[in-house]
């Protein structure tokens, strides 16, 4: 275990940049024997240990004040390769992945590449196919997990591995996974089209969320240049769709042709783009959420109301996305009753760290109002959140939560950032 004052430091900060809690050692594991020992040494001195991928979180729930930090980026090898399945240590990337499997993808694949497997999988993983794969955590077929007592076990099914998948790290740690894999085209047309207000992009939503015509749709509102909002769905399809029956403005319609790679890889321009300007350095105070259909006009048109340009930042936007419920199957991913759901996400990349305080004290009271309104938290969000509220969001899945804590953590040692147990 490392102990040097820059590899704590480092430890000590995430990608949302907002929360600091500085470990007392590092571990940079070379096998899942490594990890499960250093639970131990945690344990035995009354440590608390948490696993690190990218650092990806926004708001310190990878982090341990005085405890122990596994940096799992030393465990990336992407193992065997079939036509069905990819067996991935937890620290690779998707980027890693992919260089691998393509022209077969992972199923449930998240929008970004650079984020680690298991990391992913603690979350659930929700991508813009979601609709037709259902999250990442759904389409893991088996994973070695360190448990809190420092055992090493496999699970494909039952208690550990619905507790596992999006359970936040509370039970165990990643180290290893098989992923399903699908077939991918090795081009697909991306379609933007812009629509003129909130309700018609919805309404398109609707009808696409029906039908097989686009394998991915993901819709955003972003700031338009006289103050107000601007609409778009941006849908991907392997050859050009037929865009019968919706209702976008025809006339700023574009379609492009890229490789599937590229497509995947979208994000990559605005990472340099933030990273170029020094605002990747800065504060994320992101929130993400789950809106039902029968509320998602009232509820998205009352929170643009509240929002400003200035705290979405130039860079930022608000992703209102359909997806179908039932597509989602991880008993502790929580998601409205409605059987249409939105992702409804603030992507907020505000020039200055300045207001950093202050957007995630308004993440906080957004999160309430969608709580009161029947919507639910994808917990990679930079708010707090007590025990009370951990309680709430999981419902009924909790109580059996709880019980796979006492199990297989009953010393409560894995990841205390989250604040669950």
């Amino acid at each position: 275990m490392l102990f040097d004052q820059p590899t704590r430091a480092a430890a000590a900060d995430d990608f949302g940049h907002l929360v600091h809690r500085t470990p007392h050692a590092v571990l940079p594991p070379a096998s899942a024997a490594d990890v499960a020992s250093a639970v131990h040494w945690a344990a035995d001195h009354g440590l608390r240990f948490a696993p690190q991928g990218r650092r990806h979180s926004v708001f310190g729930r990878s982090q341990v004040d005085g405890g122990v930090v596994a940096e799992m980026t030393t465990l990336r090898t992407v193992h065997a390769v079939e036509d069905d399945r990819v067996v991935v240590d937890a620290g690779a990337t998707w980027r890693d992945v992919l260089a691998k499997t393509l022209p077969r993808v992972p199923a449930g694949l998240p929008d970004y590449l650079d984020l680690s497997v298991g990391g992913t999988l603690a979350v659930g993983g929700v991508g813009a196919q979601i609709s037709r794969t259902g999250a990442l955590s759904d389409n893991v077929l088996e994973m070695e997990v360190v448990t809190g007592r420092g055992e090493i076990l496999e699970c494909s099914h039952g208690d550990l591995f619905d507790a596992v998948r999006a359970g936040l790290g509370q039970i165990g740690i990643i180290t290893r996974a098989t992923l399903a894999l699908v077939p991918a085209a090795t081009h697909v047309c991306r379609h933007l089209l812009v629509y003129p207000d909130l309700p018609t992009m919805l309404a398109d939503q609707r009808l696409l969320a029906g039908d097989d015509r686009f394998a991915a749709v993901q819709g955003a509102v972003l700031a338009a240049p006289d103050g107000g909002w601007t609409f778009r769905l941006d849908a991907v399809a392997d050859t050009e769709a037929d865009l019968t029956g919706l209702s976008d403005d025809r006339r700023h319609a574009q379609v492009v042709t890229m490789t599937q790679l590229d497509h995947l890889d979208r994000l990559a321009q605005l990472e340099r783009a933030l990273r170029a300007n020094g605002q990747w350095s800065l504060p994320h105070p992101w929130l993400t959420t789950f809106v039902g259909d029968v509320v998602v006009e009232a509820v998205v048109t009352a929170e643009l109301d509240r929002l400003t340009p200035a705290d979405l930042g130039p860079f930022g936007q608000v992703v209102v996305s359909a997806f179908r419920g039932r597509a989602v199957t991880s008993p502790l991913l929580r998601l409205p009753a409605d059987s249409l759901c939105f992702t409804f996400n603030l992507i907020r990349i505000p020039a200055s760290g300045e207001a950093a305080e202050r957007l995630v004290a308004a993440n906080r009271d957004v999160y309430e109002r969608i709580r009161d309104a029947g919507g639910t938290l994808y917990p990679a969000s930079a708010l707090p959140m007590s025990g009370a509220d951990w309680r709430d969001h999981f419902g009924p899945a909790f109580d059996r939560f709880g019980a796979a804590k006492e199990e297989f953590d009953p010393g409560h040692v894995l990841t205390p950032g989250y604040e669950v147990f």
